[in-house]
Protein backbone atom coordinates (compact mmCIF):
# COMPACT_ATOMS: atom_id res chain seq x y z
CA UNK A 1 0.00 0.00 0.00
CA UNK A 2 1.23 3.42 -0.81
CA UNK A 3 2.31 5.88 2.37
CA UNK A 4 1.65 9.42 1.45
CA UNK A 5 4.36 11.66 3.01
CA UNK A 6 2.99 13.69 6.17
CA UNK A 7 3.39 17.34 6.30
CA UNK A 8 3.79 19.77 9.35
CA UNK A 9 3.33 23.44 10.21
CA UNK A 10 2.93 25.39 13.78
CA UNK A 11 0.81 28.30 14.21
CA UNK A 12 2.07 31.37 15.80
CA UNK A 13 0.04 30.35 19.49
CA UNK A 14 1.97 27.33 19.44
CA UNK A 15 -0.80 24.49 17.90
CA UNK A 16 0.81 22.02 15.78
CA UNK A 17 -0.83 20.61 12.83
CA UNK A 18 -0.02 17.28 11.36
CA UNK A 19 -1.36 16.25 7.63
CA UNK A 20 -0.97 13.09 5.93
CA UNK A 21 -3.47 12.49 2.53
CA UNK A 22 -4.92 9.27 2.34
CA UNK A 23 -6.75 7.80 -0.95
CA UNK A 24 -10.26 7.90 0.02
CA UNK A 25 -12.96 10.85 0.51
CA UNK A 26 -13.33 10.15 4.51
CA UNK A 27 -10.98 12.32 6.92
CA UNK A 28 -10.40 10.68 9.96
CA UNK A 29 -8.84 14.04 12.30
CA UNK A 30 -8.78 15.44 15.92
CA UNK A 31 -7.30 17.24 18.75
CA UNK A 32 -4.34 15.30 20.67
CA UNK A 33 -3.61 17.30 24.37
CA UNK A 34 -0.78 16.30 25.98
CA UNK A 35 -2.60 15.24 29.18
CA UNK A 36 -3.14 12.10 30.40
CA UNK A 37 -3.54 10.31 33.93
CA UNK A 38 0.00 10.81 34.64
CA UNK A 39 -0.65 14.80 34.96
CA UNK A 40 -3.24 14.41 37.57
CA UNK A 41 -2.47 16.10 40.56
CA UNK A 42 -2.80 12.86 44.20
CA UNK A 43 -6.43 14.14 44.57
CA UNK A 44 -7.27 14.07 41.28
CA UNK A 45 -6.80 10.67 40.01
CA UNK A 46 -9.55 9.96 37.07
CA UNK A 47 -10.41 13.59 36.34
CA UNK A 48 -8.33 13.23 33.03
CA UNK A 49 -11.15 10.98 31.86
CA UNK A 50 -13.88 12.49 33.47
CA UNK A 51 -13.27 15.55 31.84
CA UNK A 52 -12.94 13.55 28.26
CA UNK A 53 -16.50 12.28 29.24
CA UNK A 54 -17.89 15.33 29.67
CA UNK A 55 -15.88 17.50 27.02
CA UNK A 56 -19.40 17.09 25.13
CA UNK A 57 -21.65 18.22 27.57
CA UNK A 58 -21.95 21.99 26.67
CA UNK A 59 -19.85 24.93 25.25
CA UNK A 60 -20.68 28.81 25.38
CA UNK A 61 -22.13 27.91 22.12
CA UNK A 62 -23.78 24.41 21.93
CA UNK A 63 -26.01 22.36 23.82
CA UNK A 64 -25.27 18.97 24.35
CA UNK A 65 -27.94 17.67 22.07
CA UNK A 66 -26.49 20.44 19.65
CA UNK A 67 -22.93 18.90 19.79
CA UNK A 68 -24.04 15.06 19.58
CA UNK A 69 -26.01 16.09 16.79
CA UNK A 70 -23.59 17.70 14.95
CA UNK A 71 -21.34 14.87 13.20
CA UNK A 72 -24.40 12.40 13.08
CA UNK A 73 -26.59 14.24 11.10
CA UNK A 74 -23.72 14.20 8.66
CA UNK A 75 -22.82 10.45 9.09
CA UNK A 76 -19.36 11.42 10.83
CA UNK A 77 -18.52 10.15 14.06
CA UNK A 78 -17.72 12.13 17.15
CA UNK A 79 -15.54 10.16 19.84
CA UNK A 80 -12.21 10.71 22.22
CA UNK A 81 -10.37 8.52 24.66
CA UNK A 82 -8.17 8.77 27.67
CA UNK A 83 -4.58 7.66 27.78
CA UNK A 84 -1.86 7.71 30.60
CA UNK A 85 -0.03 10.43 28.54
CA UNK A 86 -2.70 12.24 26.38
CA UNK A 87 -6.52 12.75 25.71
CA UNK A 88 -7.65 12.53 22.11
CA UNK A 89 -10.86 13.65 20.81
CA UNK A 90 -11.99 12.98 17.22
CA UNK A 91 -13.85 12.24 14.19
CA UNK A 92 -14.56 10.51 11.23
CA UNK A 93 -16.35 12.18 8.30
CA UNK A 94 -16.68 12.99 4.92
CA UNK A 95 -14.20 15.72 3.23
CA UNK A 96 -16.48 18.33 2.24
CA UNK A 97 -18.04 18.48 5.96
CA UNK A 98 -13.84 19.08 6.92
CA UNK A 99 -14.35 23.01 8.56
CA UNK A 100 -18.05 21.77 10.29
CA UNK A 101 -16.05 18.85 11.86
CA UNK A 102 -12.96 21.47 12.97
CA UNK A 103 -15.45 24.35 13.87
CA UNK A 104 -16.73 21.62 15.92
CA UNK A 105 -13.84 20.10 17.37
CA UNK A 106 -11.93 23.34 18.42
CA UNK A 107 -15.26 24.36 20.02
CA UNK A 108 -15.13 21.32 21.95
CA UNK A 109 -11.89 20.98 23.19
CA UNK A 110 -10.86 24.61 24.26
CA UNK A 111 -14.52 26.20 24.91
CA UNK A 112 -16.07 23.77 26.75
CA UNK A 113 -18.26 25.06 29.81
CA UNK A 114 -18.94 22.03 31.88
CA UNK A 115 -22.41 22.81 32.68
CA UNK A 116 -23.35 21.39 36.01
CA UNK A 117 -26.97 19.41 35.66
CA UNK A 118 -25.12 17.72 32.81
CA UNK A 119 -22.04 16.63 34.51
CA UNK A 120 -24.43 14.90 36.87
CA UNK A 121 -25.50 12.62 34.57
CA UNK A 122 -22.53 12.45 33.06
CA UNK A 123 -21.00 10.74 36.16
CA UNK A 124 -23.50 8.07 36.91
CA UNK A 125 -22.30 7.07 33.11
CA UNK A 126 -18.67 6.88 34.16
CA UNK A 127 -19.52 5.31 37.57
CA UNK A 128 -21.11 2.20 35.67
CA UNK A 129 -18.01 1.88 32.99
CA UNK A 130 -16.17 1.66 36.13
CA UNK A 131 -18.54 -1.01 37.12
CA UNK A 132 -18.56 -2.57 33.95
CA UNK A 133 -14.79 -2.62 33.82
CA UNK A 134 -14.47 -4.41 37.33
CA UNK A 135 -16.69 -7.10 35.61
CA UNK A 136 -14.01 -7.72 33.03
CA UNK A 137 -10.92 -8.85 34.94
CA UNK A 138 -8.92 -10.00 31.79
CA UNK A 139 -8.98 -6.48 30.96
CA UNK A 140 -8.48 -4.84 34.58
CA UNK A 141 -5.37 -7.07 35.08
CA UNK A 142 -3.49 -5.01 32.81
CA UNK A 143 -4.27 -2.13 34.78
CA UNK A 144 -3.32 -3.61 38.27
CA UNK A 145 -0.39 -4.95 37.11
CA UNK A 146 0.71 -1.50 35.81
CA UNK A 147 -0.36 0.01 39.22
CA UNK A 148 2.20 -2.90 40.88
CA UNK A 149 5.08 -2.53 38.22
CA UNK A 150 4.73 1.28 38.95
CA UNK A 151 3.50 1.65 42.21
CA UNK A 152 3.45 4.99 43.68
CA UNK A 153 3.89 6.95 40.36
CA UNK A 154 0.99 8.03 38.49
CA UNK A 155 1.69 5.39 35.46
CA UNK A 156 0.20 3.07 37.92
CA UNK A 157 -2.94 4.28 38.20
CA UNK A 158 -6.33 3.50 36.62
CA UNK A 159 -7.61 5.78 33.93
CA UNK A 160 -10.86 5.61 35.17
CA UNK A 161 -10.25 6.65 38.06
CA UNK A 162 -12.23 5.33 41.43
CA UNK A 163 -16.04 5.68 42.29
CA UNK A 164 -14.81 7.97 45.00
CA UNK A 165 -13.15 10.27 43.22
CA UNK A 166 -15.51 10.22 40.52
CA UNK A 167 -18.35 11.09 42.41
CA UNK A 168 -16.54 13.88 44.44
CA UNK A 169 -15.30 15.74 40.89
CA UNK A 170 -17.18 18.93 39.83
CA UNK A 171 -17.07 21.42 36.95
CA UNK A 172 -14.78 23.24 39.09
CA UNK A 173 -12.16 20.53 38.99
CA UNK A 174 -12.70 20.11 35.40
CA UNK A 175 -12.31 23.87 34.75
CA UNK A 176 -9.05 23.78 36.42
CA UNK A 177 -7.66 21.07 34.36
CA UNK A 178 -8.28 22.51 31.55
CA UNK A 179 -7.15 25.63 32.01
CA UNK A 180 -4.21 23.98 33.61
CA UNK A 181 -3.77 21.47 30.24
CA UNK A 182 -5.89 22.51 27.57
CA UNK A 183 -3.98 25.29 25.27
CA UNK A 184 -2.78 25.55 21.94
CA UNK A 185 0.75 24.82 22.96
CA UNK A 186 0.10 21.53 24.49
CA UNK A 187 -2.06 20.06 21.63
CA UNK A 188 -1.85 19.01 18.16
CA UNK A 189 -4.42 19.39 15.54
CA UNK A 190 -4.29 15.79 12.82
CA UNK A 191 -5.53 15.22 10.12
CA UNK A 192 -5.40 12.32 7.37
CA UNK A 193 -7.32 12.95 4.30
CA UNK A 194 -7.55 14.85 1.33
CA UNK A 195 -7.67 18.07 2.87
CA UNK A 196 -4.83 20.98 1.45
CA UNK A 197 -2.79 21.88 4.61
CA UNK A 198 -2.43 25.57 3.63
CA UNK A 199 -6.37 25.40 4.19
CA UNK A 200 -6.31 23.30 7.68
CA UNK A 201 -3.71 26.23 8.84
CA UNK A 202 -6.21 28.68 7.60
CA UNK A 203 -8.95 27.48 9.31
CA UNK A 204 -7.80 26.25 12.11
CA UNK A 205 -5.66 29.76 12.77
CA UNK A 206 -9.19 31.32 12.53
CA UNK A 207 -10.56 29.27 15.03
CA UNK A 208 -7.64 29.24 17.50
CA UNK A 209 -7.12 33.09 17.26
CA UNK A 210 -8.65 34.00 20.61
CA UNK A 211 -7.19 31.34 22.19
CA UNK A 212 -4.17 32.36 24.57
CA UNK A 213 -0.68 30.02 23.66
CA UNK A 214 -0.10 28.66 27.27
CA UNK A 215 3.02 26.56 27.85
CA UNK A 216 4.34 23.43 26.43
CA UNK A 217 4.67 21.13 28.91
CA UNK A 218 7.64 20.96 31.16
CA UNK A 219 8.70 17.41 31.40
CA UNK A 220 6.94 14.64 33.71
CA UNK A 221 8.82 12.83 36.10
CA UNK A 222 10.27 9.61 34.83
CA UNK A 223 9.27 6.50 37.54
CA UNK A 224 12.24 4.27 39.02
CA UNK A 225 12.82 0.70 39.01
CA UNK A 226 11.23 -1.17 41.31
CA UNK A 227 11.94 -4.59 42.49
CA UNK A 228 10.61 -7.37 40.94
CA UNK A 229 7.07 -8.43 43.25
CA UNK A 230 4.60 -11.21 43.04
CA UNK A 231 0.95 -10.62 44.69
CA UNK A 232 -1.78 -12.63 44.45
CA UNK A 233 -5.45 -10.82 44.29
CA UNK A 234 -8.97 -12.69 44.64
CA UNK A 235 -11.39 -11.71 42.37
CA UNK A 236 -13.64 -14.98 42.67
CA UNK A 237 -12.46 -15.43 38.67
CA UNK A 238 -13.14 -19.22 37.30
CA UNK A 239 -10.13 -19.02 35.68
CA UNK A 240 -6.70 -18.05 37.16
CA UNK A 241 -5.43 -14.64 35.19
CA UNK A 242 -1.86 -13.97 35.18
CA UNK A 243 0.01 -10.85 34.36
CA UNK A 244 3.74 -10.68 34.30
CA UNK A 245 6.34 -8.73 33.19
CA UNK A 246 8.76 -5.49 33.22
CA UNK A 247 9.43 -1.86 32.62
CA UNK A 248 11.31 -1.70 29.03
CA UNK A 249 12.70 0.55 26.33
CA UNK A 250 11.04 4.21 26.31
CA UNK A 251 10.46 5.27 22.95
CA UNK A 252 13.83 6.85 21.95
CA UNK A 253 15.37 3.78 22.69
CA UNK A 254 16.64 2.64 19.09
CA UNK A 255 16.19 -0.99 20.75
CA UNK A 256 12.56 -0.79 21.06
CA UNK A 257 12.41 -2.23 17.51
CA UNK A 258 14.00 -5.42 18.32
CA UNK A 259 11.53 -5.70 21.62
CA UNK A 260 8.79 -5.78 19.16
CA UNK A 261 9.80 -7.86 17.09
CA UNK A 262 10.57 -10.13 19.98
CA UNK A 263 7.37 -9.65 21.83
CA UNK A 264 5.56 -10.66 18.29
CA UNK A 265 7.49 -13.39 17.81
CA UNK A 266 6.66 -14.68 21.71
CA UNK A 267 3.05 -13.53 22.09
CA UNK A 268 1.87 -11.55 18.63
CA UNK A 269 -1.74 -12.12 17.26
CA UNK A 270 -0.39 -15.04 14.86
CA UNK A 271 -1.55 -18.63 16.15
CA UNK A 272 2.26 -19.56 15.78
CA UNK A 273 3.63 -17.46 18.20
CA UNK A 274 6.25 -19.74 20.67
CA UNK A 275 3.57 -19.33 23.91
CA UNK A 276 0.61 -19.62 22.00
CA UNK A 277 1.94 -23.06 20.44
CA UNK A 278 3.67 -23.64 23.99
CA UNK A 279 0.35 -23.49 26.47
CA UNK A 280 -2.31 -24.08 23.85
CA UNK A 281 -1.43 -25.71 20.71
CA UNK A 282 0.45 -28.45 22.30
CA UNK A 283 -1.35 -28.47 25.72
CA UNK A 284 -4.26 -27.17 25.57
CA UNK A 285 -3.85 -24.97 28.15
CA UNK A 286 -5.04 -21.44 27.95
CA UNK A 287 -7.64 -20.38 25.53
CA UNK A 288 -5.47 -16.92 25.09
CA UNK A 289 -1.87 -15.63 25.46
CA UNK A 290 -0.56 -12.62 24.56
CA UNK A 291 3.02 -10.62 24.78
CA UNK A 292 2.19 -6.60 25.05
CA UNK A 293 4.60 -3.52 25.17
CA UNK A 294 2.59 -0.47 26.27
CA UNK A 295 5.25 3.03 25.25
CA UNK A 296 5.38 6.23 27.02
CA UNK A 297 7.99 8.89 26.82
CA UNK A 298 10.21 8.07 29.10
CA UNK A 299 9.42 4.00 29.83
CA UNK A 300 7.42 0.61 28.29
CA UNK A 301 5.75 -2.30 29.37
CA UNK A 302 6.36 -5.52 28.57
CA UNK A 303 3.79 -8.32 29.70
CA UNK A 304 2.73 -11.48 29.07
CA UNK A 305 -1.02 -12.38 29.62
CA UNK A 306 -2.94 -15.46 30.22
CA UNK A 307 -5.72 -17.21 32.05
CA UNK A 308 -5.76 -21.06 32.74
CA UNK A 309 -6.84 -23.47 35.07
CA UNK A 310 -5.96 -22.90 38.65
CA UNK A 311 -4.40 -26.18 38.67
CA UNK A 312 -2.28 -25.12 35.50
CA UNK A 313 -1.13 -22.14 36.92
CA UNK A 314 2.69 -22.99 37.92
CA UNK A 315 3.21 -25.09 35.22
CA UNK A 316 1.84 -22.15 32.94
CA UNK A 317 4.58 -19.95 34.15
CA UNK A 318 7.26 -22.63 33.87
CA UNK A 319 6.44 -23.06 30.36
CA UNK A 320 5.93 -19.17 30.18
CA UNK A 321 9.77 -18.73 31.55
CA UNK A 322 11.50 -21.08 29.76
CA UNK A 323 10.49 -19.49 26.33
CA UNK A 324 11.40 -16.46 27.61
CA UNK A 325 14.62 -18.29 28.59
CA UNK A 326 15.23 -19.72 25.17
CA UNK A 327 15.42 -16.24 23.69
CA UNK A 328 18.11 -15.27 26.33
CA UNK A 329 20.07 -18.67 26.34
CA UNK A 330 20.67 -18.95 22.17
CA UNK A 331 20.45 -16.24 19.32
CA UNK A 332 17.69 -16.56 16.59
CA UNK A 333 18.98 -18.50 13.48
CA UNK A 334 19.08 -16.48 10.47
CA UNK A 335 15.96 -18.30 9.28
CA UNK A 336 14.01 -17.39 11.98
CA UNK A 337 15.07 -13.95 12.14
CA UNK A 338 14.12 -13.74 8.38
CA UNK A 339 10.67 -15.69 9.21
CA UNK A 340 9.89 -13.29 12.40
CA UNK A 341 10.72 -10.17 10.59
CA UNK A 342 8.67 -11.26 7.44
CA UNK A 343 5.57 -11.83 9.68
CA UNK A 344 6.04 -7.98 11.71
CA UNK A 345 6.53 -6.75 8.48
CA UNK A 346 3.54 -8.07 7.22
CA UNK A 347 1.30 -7.10 10.22
CA UNK A 348 2.18 -3.62 9.79
CA UNK A 349 1.39 -3.66 5.99
CA UNK A 350 -1.88 -5.06 7.25
CA UNK A 351 -2.42 -2.65 10.12
CA UNK A 352 -1.62 0.45 7.75
CA UNK A 353 -4.94 -0.21 5.68
CA UNK A 354 -6.67 0.76 9.18
CA UNK A 355 -7.27 4.97 8.53
CA UNK A 356 -8.70 5.88 11.63
CA UNK A 357 -5.60 4.03 13.79
CA UNK A 358 -2.90 5.63 11.67
CA UNK A 359 -4.42 8.86 12.47
CA UNK A 360 -4.86 8.65 15.88
CA UNK A 361 -0.99 6.78 15.85
CA UNK A 362 0.03 9.64 13.76
CA UNK A 363 -1.07 12.72 16.32
CA UNK A 364 0.47 10.96 19.14
CA UNK A 365 3.21 10.35 17.47
CA UNK A 366 3.40 13.69 16.67
CA UNK A 367 2.66 15.00 20.64
CA UNK A 368 4.86 13.30 22.07
CA UNK A 369 7.51 12.61 19.61
CA UNK A 370 8.17 14.99 17.16
CA UNK A 371 6.76 13.10 14.44
CA UNK A 372 5.47 9.55 13.47
CA UNK A 373 7.92 7.03 12.17
CA UNK A 374 6.74 6.54 8.56
CA UNK A 375 6.60 2.77 7.52
CA UNK A 376 9.63 3.20 5.48
CA UNK A 377 11.89 3.87 8.21
CA UNK A 378 10.12 1.15 10.46
CA UNK A 379 10.92 -0.93 7.93
CA UNK A 380 14.61 -0.64 7.55
CA UNK A 381 15.30 -0.53 10.79
CA UNK A 382 13.66 -4.08 11.28
CA UNK A 383 16.10 -5.13 8.32
CA UNK A 384 18.97 -3.93 9.92
CA UNK A 385 18.32 -6.00 13.45
CA UNK A 386 20.74 -9.30 13.91
CA UNK A 387 20.59 -11.91 16.21
CA UNK A 388 23.37 -11.41 18.57
CA UNK A 389 21.76 -7.88 19.06
CA UNK A 390 17.99 -9.42 19.74
CA UNK A 391 19.64 -12.13 21.89
CA UNK A 392 21.75 -8.83 23.81
CA UNK A 393 18.18 -7.12 24.16
CA UNK A 394 16.01 -10.43 25.55
CA UNK A 395 18.98 -10.54 28.56
CA UNK A 396 18.25 -7.08 29.03
CA UNK A 397 14.70 -7.36 29.37
CA UNK A 398 13.08 -10.76 29.35
CA UNK A 399 15.27 -12.23 32.38
CA UNK A 400 12.61 -13.84 34.49
CA UNK A 401 13.72 -12.68 37.43
CA UNK A 402 13.27 -9.37 36.79
CA UNK A 403 9.65 -9.72 36.47
CA UNK A 404 7.06 -8.73 38.53
CA UNK A 405 3.48 -10.98 38.66
CA UNK A 406 -0.22 -10.17 39.30
CA UNK A 407 -2.32 -13.57 39.46
CA UNK A 408 -6.31 -12.71 40.01
CA UNK A 409 -7.65 -16.19 41.44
Amino acid sequence: MKEYPFETATLSNGLRIIHQSSPTDVVYMGYAIDAGTRDEAPDEHGLAHFVEHTLFKGTARRRAWHILNRMENVGGDLNAYTGKEETVVYTALLKHDFARALDLLTDIVFHCTFPEAEISKERAVILDEIDSYADSPSELILDDFEDLLYSGHPLGHNILGTPRSVRRFDAADARRFTARHYCPARAVLFVYGNIPLPRIERLAAQLTSDLPSGTPLAGRTAPSNAQPRTEHRHRHTHQTLVATGTTAYPHADPRRIGLALLSNLLGGPGMNSRLNVALRERLGLVYNVEANISTYTDTSTFSVCYGCAPADAERCMALTHAELQRLIDAPLSSRQLAAARRQLMGQIGVAADNFENNALAMGKACLHYGRPTTRAELLHLLDALTPDALQAIAADILAPNRFSTLIYT
